[in-house]
């Protein structure tokens, strides 16, 4: 890990407040209704205290350059290629509209590993979230870096086979397709600038997916939202999920959930049935 260690234990904090646009704006992209009451679904919180790089600040991915500052959060880590691998988070109390919010962010850990593609640098991140001063969400975040794609690399991920999903054994199944159109309202939402969202040829030729890719968070809210749909809003006490591999926008996505003795699992599944995101969650 060399002079990274510099980085463990680095703080940084953020204030931002969910205001009515904002709250508008975020249900306008999930397709639904702003709640009476104020009170926020769970998933809101991906939309808070976004990043605030000034555009010069941004690296050839969009994504905030790092250096070897004391203004750096994150570590120098070379390798281009960053993904939000995974998050494991606590919801605590409901967010609703109106409230100022503060996140405390923490590095964790700093790993290096080696991996199938090369070698894999995972960056664990602890963020506080509160709202008027009371506790509201705890996540540990998980990114990895990672070498950058050859030219000649294939395209990934494989063209979907013609066989489908078989929803047997799942309590839940709906079916989406993802567009560019609410990608890019993501994005908006997110303040992420990560341009294999939005930039069809640097995503190709650059990072060598097939397609535009599908926000991991955002998969994630959908299947925050799915749970909503069938358990009512805000009865998660914990849920954590993992990317597992890419979903290309325009193509179809399924989110499933099936009740467990430990609570409820869930998946977002491309349409011949590869994993695109596993997640699991207990009620309150």
């Amino acid at each position: 890990m060399g002079s990274w260690s510099a980085w463990l234990g680095r703080e940084t904090t953020s204030q931002d407040r969910l205001d009515a646009a904002l709250a508008s704006r975020w249900c306008a992209t999930m397709d639904r209704a702003v709640p009476a009451d104020g009170t926020m679904p769970q998933g809101i919180h991906f939309c808070l205290c976004t990043p605030e790089a000034p555009t010069a600040a941004l690296g050839e991915d969009g994504h905030p350059t790092r250096d070897e500052s004391a203004a750096s959060f994150f570590p120098p880590v070379p390798q281009p290629r960053r993904m939000w691998a995974s998050s494991k988070v606590t919801f605590l109390s409901p967010l609703t509209i109106g409230a100022r919010i503060e996140r405390r962010s923490r590095i964790a850990t700093i790993d290096e590993k080696s991996g199938k593609t090369g070698s894999l640098v995972f960056v664990e991140v602890d963020h506080e979230t509160s709202a008027d001063g009371t506790p509201a969400v705890r996540e540990r975040q998980t990114l990895v870096y990672r070498d950058a794609a050859s030219a000649e690399a294939p395209l990934s991920p494989p063209q979907p086979a013609a066989n489908g999903v078989d929803p047997t054994g799942w309590d839940v199944h709906r079916t989406l397709v993802p567009d560019p159109r609410l990608l890019f309202r993501f994005s908006a939402l997110t303040f992420n600038t990560h341009r294999i969202h939005y930039d069809a040829p640097y995503t190709r030729d650059v990072e060598r997916y097939r397609g535009l890719v599908v926000h991991g968070p955002l998969m994630a809210s959908l299947l925050l939202q799915l749970a909503a749909s069938e358990l009512g809003e805000n009865r998660l006490e914990s849920f954590g999920f993992r990317a597992i591999s890419p979903a290309i926008a325009g193509e179809e996505l399924n989110l499933l959930m099936r009740r467990e003795s430990a609570g409820l699992e869930l998946a977002a599944l491309a349409s011949d049935g590869r994993e695109v995101v596993r997640a699991r969650a207990s009620l309150d």
